[in-house]
């Protein structure tokens, strides 16, 4: 049985991309030594952090 988690991760998430997409992405993988779902999880902190200052979330009216 493996061990239990704190912050269990149930959700799969998939996406298409391209190849010069994957190569990028693989060269960001060797240079920091990070996984695509650690990579992707700071992507996300990151976008939302610029989202939210930028006041982009607003609406138009």
């Amino acid at each position: 049985m493996g061990r239990m988690r704190e912050n269990p991760r149930y959700n799969v998430i998939s996406m298409r991309v391209s190849d010069e997409e994957r190569d990028h992405l693989e060269n960001l993988m060797k240079t920091t030594h990070k996984s695509v779902s650690d990579i992707m999880r700071e992507a996300m902190e990151y976008f939302s952090a610029h989202y939210e200052q930028s006041g982009l979330n607003s609406k138009a009216a």
